[in-house]
């Protein structure tokens, strides 16, 4: 398992992800943070840029944050 740290920016006119250190993220999100709707497009996200599904990426701390803890298995 591999824990990371993630900063979030909803709202984006683009989404990306930009890594900032060895294992700290920039993550930019189209969707407003709003019904989970960030989170779910944040899981997507960072499945596609790791190569691994959805379900193995859990947000561990920071739900309701711009700040969050990441575990992909």
């Amino acid at each position: 398992m591999v824990r990371i740290s993630v900063a979030v920016k909803p709202n984006s006119k683009e989404a990306s992800v930009e890594k900032t250190g060895e294992r700290t993220f920039l993550v930019r999100l189209k969707s407003p943070p709003k019904d989970g709707k960030a989170n779910a497009e944040l899981v997507g996200i960072l499945g596609k840029y790791f190569g691994v599904p959805k379900s193995r990426i859990t947000i561990s701390r920071g739900v309701s944050g711009r700040n969050k803890t990441i575990d992909i298995e």
